[in-house]
Protein backbone atom coordinates (compact mmCIF):
# COMPACT_ATOMS: atom_id res chain seq x y z
CA UNK A 1 0.00 0.00 0.00
CA UNK A 2 0.97 3.53 -1.09
CA UNK A 3 0.36 6.47 1.68
CA UNK A 4 0.31 10.06 0.39
CA UNK A 5 0.63 12.33 3.36
CA UNK A 6 -0.97 15.45 1.40
CA UNK A 7 -3.14 13.63 -1.54
CA UNK A 8 -4.92 16.41 -2.12
CA UNK A 9 -1.95 18.25 -3.59
CA UNK A 10 -2.23 19.14 -7.25
CA UNK A 11 0.51 16.47 -7.99
CA UNK A 12 0.22 14.66 -5.42
CA UNK A 13 -3.79 13.62 -6.39
CA UNK A 14 -1.97 13.76 -9.57
CA UNK A 15 0.98 10.96 -8.64
CA UNK A 16 -1.79 8.90 -6.64
CA UNK A 17 -4.18 8.59 -9.66
CA UNK A 18 -1.04 7.69 -12.02
CA UNK A 19 -0.05 4.69 -9.49
CA UNK A 20 -3.69 3.40 -9.67
CA UNK A 21 -3.99 3.66 -12.91
CA UNK A 22 -0.57 1.36 -12.69
CA UNK A 23 -1.94 -1.24 -11.05
CA UNK A 24 -0.84 -0.48 -7.11
CA UNK A 25 -3.06 0.29 -4.30
CA UNK A 26 -2.91 3.33 -2.96
CA UNK A 27 -4.84 5.84 -0.34
CA UNK A 28 -3.48 9.09 1.72
CA UNK A 29 -4.82 11.75 3.85
CA UNK A 30 -5.10 15.54 4.06
CA UNK A 31 -7.21 19.40 5.73
CA UNK A 32 -11.07 17.85 6.08
CA UNK A 33 -12.35 20.76 4.12
CA UNK A 34 -12.90 20.69 0.32
CA UNK A 35 -10.44 21.18 -2.40
CA UNK A 36 -10.75 20.40 -6.29
CA UNK A 37 -8.50 18.00 -7.04
CA UNK A 38 -10.50 15.29 -4.19
CA UNK A 39 -13.05 15.24 -7.14
CA UNK A 40 -11.28 12.46 -9.39
CA UNK A 41 -9.52 10.55 -6.45
CA UNK A 42 -13.04 9.58 -4.88
CA UNK A 43 -13.99 8.77 -8.51
CA UNK A 44 -11.16 6.57 -8.71
CA UNK A 45 -12.16 5.17 -4.95
CA UNK A 46 -8.93 6.52 -3.71
CA UNK A 47 -9.61 6.85 -0.06
CA UNK A 48 -8.88 10.22 1.56
CA UNK A 49 -8.38 10.05 5.37
CA UNK A 50 -8.19 13.14 7.92
CA UNK A 51 -4.83 13.71 9.36
CA UNK A 52 -3.74 11.21 12.09
CA UNK A 53 -1.03 9.05 13.45
CA UNK A 54 -3.33 6.36 13.85
CA UNK A 55 -3.68 5.89 10.16
CA UNK A 56 -0.07 4.48 9.17
CA UNK A 57 0.34 0.62 9.53
CA UNK A 58 3.11 -1.70 8.84
CA UNK A 59 4.37 -2.63 5.54
CA UNK A 60 3.18 0.94 4.18
CA UNK A 61 5.26 3.25 1.84
CA UNK A 62 4.89 6.69 2.31
CA UNK A 63 5.17 9.38 -0.08
CA UNK A 64 5.27 12.78 1.72
CA UNK A 65 3.84 15.97 0.47
CA UNK A 66 6.61 18.84 -0.08
CA UNK A 67 4.51 20.87 1.92
CA UNK A 68 4.94 18.78 5.31
CA UNK A 69 7.81 18.53 7.20
CA UNK A 70 9.44 15.75 9.49
CA UNK A 71 7.38 16.63 12.53
CA UNK A 72 4.15 16.29 11.07
CA UNK A 73 2.30 13.42 12.91
CA UNK A 74 2.10 11.03 10.32
CA UNK A 75 5.66 11.58 9.02
CA UNK A 76 6.73 11.02 13.21
CA UNK A 77 4.99 7.77 13.28
CA UNK A 78 5.93 6.35 9.80
CA UNK A 79 9.58 7.20 11.16
CA UNK A 80 8.73 5.23 13.99
CA UNK A 81 7.36 2.04 12.33
CA UNK A 82 10.77 2.09 10.23
CA UNK A 83 8.80 2.72 6.60
CA UNK A 84 10.14 3.92 3.74
CA UNK A 85 9.50 7.31 3.17
CA UNK A 86 9.67 8.77 -0.25
CA UNK A 87 9.51 12.37 -1.03
CA UNK A 88 7.25 13.35 -4.14
CA UNK A 89 9.89 14.39 -6.79
CA UNK A 90 11.57 10.77 -5.55
CA UNK A 91 8.38 8.82 -6.57
CA UNK A 92 7.57 10.73 -9.39
CA UNK A 93 11.31 9.99 -10.60
CA UNK A 94 11.35 6.18 -10.11
CA UNK A 95 7.85 6.02 -11.43
CA UNK A 96 9.19 8.11 -15.15
CA UNK A 97 12.50 6.92 -15.21
CA UNK A 98 11.07 3.65 -17.57
CA UNK A 99 9.18 6.02 -20.50
CA UNK A 100 10.40 8.58 -22.83
CA UNK A 101 10.03 11.06 -20.53
CA UNK A 102 9.34 15.31 -21.48
CA UNK A 103 10.13 16.49 -18.66
CA UNK A 104 8.98 20.29 -18.63
CA UNK A 105 10.49 23.11 -16.79
CA UNK A 106 10.09 26.79 -16.69
CA UNK A 107 9.15 29.60 -14.15
CA UNK A 108 6.14 30.18 -16.49
CA UNK A 109 4.18 28.39 -19.08
CA UNK A 110 5.47 24.97 -17.90
CA UNK A 111 1.98 23.63 -16.66
CA UNK A 112 0.62 24.59 -20.17
CA UNK A 113 3.05 23.11 -21.75
CA UNK A 114 2.71 20.24 -20.44
CA UNK A 115 -1.05 19.68 -20.83
CA UNK A 116 -0.53 20.63 -24.19
CA UNK A 117 2.08 17.68 -25.49
CA UNK A 118 0.11 15.30 -23.45
CA UNK A 119 -3.18 15.66 -25.22
CA UNK A 120 -1.03 15.92 -29.08
CA UNK A 121 0.91 12.97 -28.29
CA UNK A 122 -1.59 10.92 -26.28
CA UNK A 123 -4.22 11.45 -29.28
CA UNK A 124 -1.39 10.53 -32.06
CA UNK A 125 0.57 7.30 -29.94
CA UNK A 126 -0.96 6.96 -26.75
CA UNK A 127 0.82 8.54 -23.68
CA UNK A 128 1.38 9.13 -19.77
CA UNK A 129 1.35 12.36 -17.84
CA UNK A 130 1.37 13.90 -14.94
CA UNK A 131 0.12 17.30 -14.82
CA UNK A 132 1.12 20.72 -12.38
CA UNK A 133 -3.02 21.40 -12.08
CA UNK A 134 -3.68 17.65 -10.53
CA UNK A 135 -4.14 15.92 -13.74
CA UNK A 136 -2.06 12.35 -14.29
CA UNK A 137 -2.78 9.40 -16.59
CA UNK A 138 -0.62 6.50 -16.82
CA UNK A 139 -0.22 2.93 -18.92
CA UNK A 140 2.51 0.46 -18.53
CA UNK A 141 2.83 0.32 -22.51
CA UNK A 142 2.81 3.96 -23.38
CA UNK A 143 6.17 4.99 -25.33
CA UNK A 144 6.03 8.50 -23.86
CA UNK A 145 5.50 10.45 -20.29
CA UNK A 146 5.02 13.75 -20.38
CA UNK A 147 5.96 15.84 -16.92
CA UNK A 148 5.97 18.66 -15.41
CA UNK A 149 9.31 19.51 -13.64
CA UNK A 150 9.44 22.02 -10.78
CA UNK A 151 12.21 23.73 -10.09
CA UNK A 152 11.24 24.74 -6.79
CA UNK A 153 13.87 23.41 -3.95
CA UNK A 154 15.56 22.16 -7.13
CA UNK A 155 13.16 19.19 -7.11
CA UNK A 156 13.56 18.56 -10.54
CA UNK A 157 17.10 17.71 -10.31
CA UNK A 158 15.20 14.17 -9.08
CA UNK A 159 14.30 13.04 -12.91
CA UNK A 160 16.03 12.27 -15.64
CA UNK A 161 13.80 13.32 -18.93
CA UNK A 162 14.47 11.80 -22.69
CA UNK A 163 13.62 15.77 -23.82
CA UNK A 164 14.47 18.58 -20.97
CA UNK A 165 12.26 21.17 -22.13
CA UNK A 166 12.56 24.86 -20.82
CA UNK A 167 9.99 27.62 -21.28
CA UNK A 168 11.69 30.59 -20.01
CA UNK A 169 13.78 30.90 -16.37
CA UNK A 170 12.72 33.68 -13.93
CA UNK A 171 13.67 34.78 -10.61
CA UNK A 172 11.13 33.13 -8.49
CA UNK A 173 10.95 31.28 -5.54
CA UNK A 174 13.02 33.59 -3.39
CA UNK A 175 12.24 31.87 -0.16
CA UNK A 176 15.13 29.28 -1.61
CA UNK A 177 16.88 30.58 -4.54
CA UNK A 178 19.56 33.57 -3.47
CA UNK A 179 19.62 35.12 -6.59
CA UNK A 180 19.01 34.79 -10.56
CA UNK A 181 22.35 32.59 -10.65
CA UNK A 182 21.35 30.89 -8.02
CA UNK A 183 18.28 29.71 -10.24
CA UNK A 184 20.22 29.52 -13.73
CA UNK A 185 22.60 27.37 -11.84
CA UNK A 186 19.74 25.00 -11.16
CA UNK A 187 18.19 24.71 -14.79
CA UNK A 188 22.21 23.82 -16.16
CA UNK A 189 22.15 20.69 -13.87
CA UNK A 190 18.52 19.91 -14.84
CA UNK A 191 19.40 20.44 -18.50
CA UNK A 192 22.25 17.93 -18.38
CA UNK A 193 20.50 15.25 -16.61
CA UNK A 194 18.40 14.91 -20.26
CA UNK A 195 19.38 12.14 -21.87
CA UNK A 196 18.17 12.62 -25.37
CA UNK A 197 18.55 16.46 -25.93
CA UNK A 198 17.39 19.88 -24.24
CA UNK A 199 14.91 22.42 -25.99
CA UNK A 200 14.58 25.72 -24.66
CA UNK A 201 12.95 29.23 -25.72
CA UNK A 202 15.52 30.80 -27.09
CA UNK A 203 14.06 33.82 -27.23
CA UNK A 204 14.58 33.81 -23.38
CA UNK A 205 18.00 35.52 -22.37
CA UNK A 206 18.88 33.41 -19.60
CA UNK A 207 18.58 29.58 -21.70
CA UNK A 208 20.95 31.76 -23.70
CA UNK A 209 23.55 31.29 -21.10
CA UNK A 210 23.21 27.70 -19.86
CA UNK A 211 26.19 25.65 -20.08
CA UNK A 212 25.00 22.45 -21.46
CA UNK A 213 26.87 19.40 -22.77
CA UNK A 214 23.76 18.07 -24.69
CA UNK A 215 22.23 18.70 -27.67
CA UNK A 216 20.22 21.83 -27.44
CA UNK A 217 17.25 23.51 -29.77
CA UNK A 218 16.26 26.74 -29.60
CA UNK A 219 12.87 28.02 -30.60
CA UNK A 220 10.83 31.25 -30.78
CA UNK A 221 10.20 34.12 -32.81
CA UNK A 222 13.62 35.67 -33.15
CA UNK A 223 15.97 34.31 -36.79
CA UNK A 224 18.53 32.54 -34.70
CA UNK A 225 15.98 29.83 -33.17
CA UNK A 226 16.20 26.41 -34.41
CA UNK A 227 12.39 26.42 -34.23
CA UNK A 228 10.36 29.59 -35.48
CA UNK A 229 7.40 30.61 -35.75
CA UNK A 230 6.60 32.98 -38.82
CA UNK A 231 3.80 34.44 -40.47
CA UNK A 232 2.45 35.18 -36.84
CA UNK A 233 -1.43 36.67 -36.50
CA UNK A 234 -3.40 37.28 -33.12
CA UNK A 235 -6.86 37.51 -33.46
CA UNK A 236 -10.17 37.02 -31.65
CA UNK A 237 -9.91 33.22 -32.02
CA UNK A 238 -6.77 32.52 -31.44
CA UNK A 239 -3.30 32.60 -33.27
CA UNK A 240 -2.52 31.16 -36.41
CA UNK A 241 1.41 30.72 -37.62
CA UNK A 242 3.44 28.43 -39.88
CA UNK A 243 6.62 26.96 -38.29
CA UNK A 244 10.11 26.74 -39.83
CA UNK A 245 12.59 23.84 -38.04
CA UNK A 246 16.13 24.23 -39.22
CA UNK A 247 15.13 26.62 -41.99
CA UNK A 248 12.94 23.96 -43.40
CA UNK A 249 8.98 24.09 -43.83
CA UNK A 250 7.28 22.24 -41.73
CA UNK A 251 3.86 23.05 -41.70
CA UNK A 252 0.80 25.96 -40.69
CA UNK A 253 -0.62 25.46 -37.13
CA UNK A 254 -4.05 26.90 -35.71
CA UNK A 255 -3.96 27.84 -32.20
CA UNK A 256 -7.36 28.17 -30.35
CA UNK A 257 -5.27 30.22 -27.23
CA UNK A 258 -4.15 33.17 -27.11
CA UNK A 259 -1.25 35.84 -26.16
CA UNK A 260 2.42 35.60 -27.30
CA UNK A 261 3.43 32.99 -24.60
CA UNK A 262 0.78 30.42 -25.65
CA UNK A 263 2.64 30.32 -29.07
CA UNK A 264 5.44 30.14 -27.58
CA UNK A 265 4.43 27.37 -25.76
CA UNK A 266 3.01 25.56 -28.74
CA UNK A 267 6.37 25.77 -30.19
CA UNK A 268 7.85 23.69 -27.76
CA UNK A 269 5.19 20.92 -28.21
CA UNK A 270 6.64 21.81 -32.11
CA UNK A 271 9.76 21.08 -31.43
CA UNK A 272 9.63 17.63 -29.62
CA UNK A 273 6.79 16.44 -32.26
CA UNK A 274 9.72 17.10 -34.97
CA UNK A 275 12.00 15.36 -33.55
CA UNK A 276 10.09 12.41 -32.73
CA UNK A 277 9.20 12.75 -36.75
CA UNK A 278 5.40 13.16 -36.05
CA UNK A 279 3.63 14.53 -39.36
CA UNK A 280 3.38 17.75 -38.86
CA UNK A 281 -0.88 17.56 -39.92
CA UNK A 282 -1.14 15.37 -37.27
CA UNK A 283 -0.21 17.44 -34.50
CA UNK A 284 -1.62 20.64 -35.78
CA UNK A 285 -4.71 18.71 -35.77
CA UNK A 286 -5.01 17.90 -32.07
CA UNK A 287 -2.98 21.27 -31.34
CA UNK A 288 -6.26 23.00 -32.67
CA UNK A 289 -8.60 20.98 -30.40
CA UNK A 290 -5.92 21.48 -27.46
CA UNK A 291 -8.71 24.02 -25.20
CA UNK A 292 -5.93 24.78 -22.01
CA UNK A 293 -5.05 23.29 -18.42
CA UNK A 294 -6.84 23.59 -15.77
CA UNK A 295 -7.18 27.24 -13.79
CA UNK A 296 -5.29 28.86 -16.94
CA UNK A 297 -7.57 31.80 -18.30
CA UNK A 298 -10.77 29.46 -17.30
CA UNK A 299 -13.74 31.82 -18.26
CA UNK A 300 -17.38 31.97 -17.23
CA UNK A 301 -19.83 33.96 -19.41
CA UNK A 302 -22.96 36.28 -17.07
CA UNK A 303 -24.48 38.13 -19.96
CA UNK A 304 -21.60 40.98 -20.55
CA UNK A 305 -19.95 39.87 -17.89
CA UNK A 306 -16.91 37.43 -17.93
CA UNK A 307 -15.06 36.13 -15.17
CA UNK A 308 -11.73 34.44 -15.62
CA UNK A 309 -9.68 31.93 -13.20
CA UNK A 310 -5.92 32.00 -13.64
CA UNK A 311 -3.49 30.43 -12.24
CA UNK A 312 -1.31 33.56 -12.39
CA UNK A 313 1.07 34.68 -9.44
CA UNK A 314 4.07 35.91 -10.53
CA UNK A 315 3.98 39.64 -12.25
CA UNK A 316 5.30 37.95 -15.25
CA UNK A 317 2.36 35.80 -15.57
CA UNK A 318 -0.20 38.55 -14.33
CA UNK A 319 1.00 40.74 -17.30
CA UNK A 320 0.61 37.80 -19.73
CA UNK A 321 -3.22 37.07 -18.25
CA UNK A 322 -4.01 40.70 -18.57
CA UNK A 323 -2.87 41.27 -22.11
CA UNK A 324 -4.70 37.79 -23.30
CA UNK A 325 -7.76 39.28 -21.65
CA UNK A 326 -7.49 42.23 -23.92
CA UNK A 327 -6.68 40.42 -27.19
CA UNK A 328 -9.60 38.54 -26.74
CA UNK A 329 -12.04 41.34 -25.45
CA UNK A 330 -10.64 44.49 -26.94
CA UNK A 331 -14.30 46.20 -26.03
CA UNK A 332 -14.66 45.08 -22.50
CA UNK A 333 -13.17 46.87 -19.58
CA UNK A 334 -10.31 44.72 -18.15
CA UNK A 335 -10.87 44.23 -14.22
CA UNK A 336 -7.59 42.31 -12.72
CA UNK A 337 -8.20 40.86 -8.95
CA UNK A 338 -4.83 39.33 -7.35
CA UNK A 339 -4.23 37.82 -4.37
CA UNK A 340 -0.11 37.09 -4.16
CA UNK A 341 1.29 34.01 -2.43
CA UNK A 342 3.89 34.66 -0.04
CA UNK A 343 5.27 37.94 1.95
CA UNK A 344 8.54 37.24 0.71
CA UNK A 345 7.27 37.41 -3.03
CA UNK A 346 5.20 40.43 -2.62
CA UNK A 347 7.82 42.49 -1.09
CA UNK A 348 9.83 41.35 -3.49
CA UNK A 349 8.09 42.04 -6.78
CA UNK A 350 6.26 44.52 -5.29
CA UNK A 351 6.90 47.65 -7.90
CA UNK A 352 7.11 44.44 -10.47
CA UNK A 353 3.73 43.61 -9.56
CA UNK A 354 2.23 47.32 -9.75
CA UNK A 355 3.36 47.56 -13.69
CA UNK A 356 1.84 44.71 -14.12
CA UNK A 357 -1.87 45.34 -12.93
CA UNK A 358 -1.50 48.75 -14.42
CA UNK A 359 -2.20 47.30 -17.99
CA UNK A 360 -5.69 46.71 -16.32
CA UNK A 361 -8.24 49.55 -16.69
CA UNK A 362 -9.27 48.75 -12.64
CA UNK A 363 -6.97 46.36 -10.07
CA UNK A 364 -7.88 45.07 -6.86
CA UNK A 365 -5.42 43.51 -4.41
CA UNK A 366 -6.35 41.01 -1.61
CA UNK A 367 -4.02 40.72 1.40
CA UNK A 368 -1.03 38.57 0.69
CA UNK A 369 -1.81 34.67 1.30
CA UNK A 370 0.15 33.58 4.42
CA UNK A 371 2.20 30.36 3.91
CA UNK A 372 2.61 28.60 7.05
CA UNK A 373 5.98 27.75 6.95
CA UNK A 374 6.94 31.53 5.77
CA UNK A 375 9.22 33.04 8.84
CA UNK A 376 9.69 36.63 7.25
CA UNK A 377 8.21 40.24 7.83
CA UNK A 378 4.45 40.66 6.70
CA UNK A 379 3.82 42.67 3.84
CA UNK A 380 1.01 44.96 3.77
CA UNK A 381 -0.84 45.00 0.27
CA UNK A 382 -1.56 48.88 0.84
CA UNK A 383 2.05 49.08 -0.30
CA UNK A 384 0.75 48.19 -3.57
CA UNK A 385 -2.40 49.99 -3.84
CA UNK A 386 -1.16 52.85 -3.04
CA UNK A 387 0.96 53.15 -6.28
CA UNK A 388 -1.30 51.55 -9.00
CA UNK A 389 -2.99 54.29 -11.76
CA UNK A 390 -6.48 52.65 -10.28
CA UNK A 391 -6.40 50.57 -7.54
CA UNK A 392 -8.14 49.48 -4.84
CA UNK A 393 -8.22 46.69 -1.89
CA UNK A 394 -10.96 43.63 -1.56
CA UNK A 395 -11.56 40.47 0.23
CA UNK A 396 -13.46 37.70 0.72
CA UNK A 397 -16.53 39.68 1.96
CA UNK A 398 -16.26 42.27 -0.61
CA UNK A 399 -17.58 41.02 -3.41
CA UNK A 400 -20.39 43.75 -3.93
CA UNK A 401 -17.48 46.07 -4.59
CA UNK A 402 -17.05 44.28 -8.18
CA UNK A 403 -20.64 44.74 -8.90
CA UNK A 404 -19.94 47.95 -10.44
CA UNK A 405 -18.49 46.70 -13.33
CA UNK A 406 -20.62 46.36 -16.55
CA UNK A 407 -19.40 44.90 -19.57
CA UNK A 408 -15.76 43.83 -18.28
CA UNK A 409 -14.11 41.26 -17.72
CA UNK A 410 -13.22 40.27 -14.03
CA UNK A 411 -9.74 38.42 -14.06
CA UNK A 412 -9.26 36.21 -10.33
CA UNK A 413 -5.25 35.58 -10.40
CA UNK A 414 -3.91 33.74 -7.48
CA UNK A 415 -2.22 30.39 -6.93
CA UNK A 416 -4.03 30.29 -3.60
CA UNK A 417 -7.56 30.34 -2.32
CA UNK A 418 -8.72 33.37 -4.70
CA UNK A 419 -12.24 31.05 -5.77
CA UNK A 420 -13.57 32.11 -2.26
CA UNK A 421 -14.31 35.71 -3.39
CA UNK A 422 -15.06 34.88 -7.10
CA UNK A 423 -17.03 31.83 -6.25
CA UNK A 424 -18.93 35.08 -3.83
CA UNK A 425 -19.16 37.27 -6.97
CA UNK A 426 -20.15 34.50 -9.52
CA UNK A 427 -23.35 33.69 -7.08
CA UNK A 428 -24.15 37.30 -6.47
CA UNK A 429 -24.13 37.71 -10.53
CA UNK A 430 -26.80 34.49 -10.74
CA UNK A 431 -28.73 36.49 -8.14
CA UNK A 432 -29.28 39.60 -9.77
CA UNK A 433 -30.34 37.29 -12.93
CA UNK A 434 -33.23 36.20 -11.31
Amino acid sequence: MYYFIGIKGVGMSALASIMHDMGYKVMGSDKENYFFTEDVLKEKGISILPFSADNIKEGMTIIKGNAYRDDHVEVVRAKELGLKIYTYPEMVGNITKNFKTIGVAGCHGKTTTTSMIAHVLDNIKGSSYLIGDGTGKATKDSEYFALEACEYRRHFLAYTPYYAIITNIDLDHIDYYKDINDIISAYEEYANKATNMVIACGDDPYTRVLKVNKPIFYYGLDDDNDIIAKNVEFHKDGTTFDVFVEGNYYGHFDLPLFGKHMLLNALAVIGVCYYERLGAKEVAKHLKTFKGAKRRFKETVFGDIVTIDDYAHHPTEVKATIKTARQKYPDKEIVAVLMIHTHSRARKFADDFVAALNLADKAYVMDVYVDRHEDVEPFDCHEIIKKLDNGEYINNDMADKLLKHKNAVILFMSNKEINILKNAYEEKLRELKK
